[in-house]
């Protein structure tokens, strides 16, 4: 039986640039059209897709200033101002106006909402998608990449009667996908609600593009010599990346090496990329903070200068380090073995408990980094015939476990649960 095309809505506060979020919408955006024959559309405060097929409204957007100064009183202390409430209330309305003008103006029969009812960077956004769905019993399906409870930074504050009805909502036409079985677990736990876990994915069965004249020069760009290695991380400079690891081991290898960071702090604030600037000068690491010129594709700056691509920093590196206290999933995991980098990294608990199982081959560290670890990675730099093993070993594992086959299998029940098609 032929099926049916769907008219699908992708609600989120940004869907551009770099962060896990948006380039895992990607992945689902071509399972869903390229592959189910769904037609997508896009509503946020900040967008990359055709202007034909989005919706964008700043104030979707967690930086916008309204936003900002309503996440920063919420989370301050136990207390939240009178004209706070009333600028959420202003807020959410005008949002969920915008959401109506959506769904009407594309006739969507299904929302995926990205994030926006999971973490609380804009509470107005989940509170406005609370309402539009109990309005309209629209079908809905949350995708939820990172929890409020998961984040320190929203322990304390004066949000819990908006968290618990918008953070994630439980509504009876809203069905829940989580990327770990942690956050299957606690969402449970904490809401009643059931969940699916959908884990991050990349194509692999397509093999990754080689590399090509564009990122030949690369590695001059960088000012990293032909007898240096390149160690890449490939992660924003964020506290809970601990980069200062990446640093360590580079230090402690005592081999010519370069440490390129490629992504820049996000949402989060300068404070940790001061720490790691003095903590580079004190171990002398050379280290680049390279922001500037990578993005999600190729493109140019201001003056003309090439940008590369993120697929474009994996071609030259040796070897990626991933250090992370803290991951959802691990879309730079992902991504080291689609590009069949070998990997050095800190096993977080997400790893342990749903990556580890499937049989990876990686160089792993526990909460610091040992003798034995960087012995290893040096080892390991040396061997080129033991790196081609695992990275081969690696992908063919991915491609079991992580591939666009098997989110599209998901997609299609998720897709068929919200809309009743059995």
């Amino acid at each position: 039986m032929q099926k049916v095309s769907h008219r699908i809505g992708i609600v989120s506060t940004r869907l551009h640039g770099t962060d896990g979020v948006s380039l895992e919408v990607v992945k689902w955006v071509n399972v869903l059209e390229e592959r189910l024959g769904h037609e997508c559309f896009f509503f946020a405060g900040e967008c990359e897709w055709p202007e034909d097929h989005s919706s964008v409204v700043p104030e979707a957007h967690f930086e916008h200033p309204e936003v900002k100064a309503i996440t920063t009183d919420l989370f301050d202390d136990y207390i939240r101002s009178p004209e706070t409430s009333a600028s959420i209330e202003k807020l959410k309305n005008h949002l969920k106006h915008h959401l109506h003008k959506f769904v009407k103006q594309f006739d969507l029969e299904l929302i995926i909402i990205e994030n926006a009812m999971a973490i609380p960077m804009n509470i107005p956004l989940g509170l406005a998608l609370t309402e539009l769905i109990a309005e309209t019993n629209l079908p809905a399906i949350g995708h939820h990449h990172d929890f409020a409870w998961e984040r320190t930074r929203y322990s304390v504050g004066a949000a819990d009667d908006y968290l618990r009805a918008a953070f994630p909502a439980t509504l009876n036409s809203i069905i829940h996908a989580v990327i770990n079985s942690f956050g299957q677990k606690q969402l449970a736990l904490r809401t009643g609600a059931s969940s699916i876990i959908v884990p991050n994915v990349m194509d692999f069965e397509a093999a990754p593009p080689v590399a090509d004249d564009y990122v030949s020069d690369l590695r001059d760009r960088l000012g990293i010599g032909a007898d240096e290695y390149f160690l890449l991380q490939p992660t924003r400079v964020v506290p809970r990346k601990s980069i200062e690891r990446a640093i360590e081991i580079a230090s402690r290898l005592e081999m010519p090496c370069t440490l390129v960071i490629s992504h820049d702090s996000g949402d989060e604030g300068s404070e940790y990329l001061h720490f790691l600037e003095q903590y580079i000068d004190l171990m002398g690491v050379n280290t680049i903070f390279a922001s500037d010129i990578f993005d999600g594709v190729r493109g140019q700056t201001a003056d003309g200068q090439k940008i590369y691509s993120l697929a474009d920093a994996h071609h030259p590196a040796d070897l990626i380090t991933y250090p992370s206290r803290i991951e959802g999933f691990g879309n730079a995991f992902l991504e080291a073995i689609y590009y069949r980098k070998p990997i050095v990294m800190s096993a977080y608990d997400i790893y342990k408990v749903d990556i580890r199982p499937k049989g990876f081959d990686v160089i792993e560290f526990e909460n610091y980094i040992t003798e034995n670890t960087v012995r290893r990675t040096r080892d390991l730099l040396r061997n080129p015939d033991r790196v081609a093993e695992i990275v081969a070993h690696n992908y063919e594992v991915a491609r079991r476990h992580y591939s666009y086959r098997n989110l599209e299998i998901l997609l299609d029940a998720l897709v068929s649960m919200s809309l009743g098609i059995f």
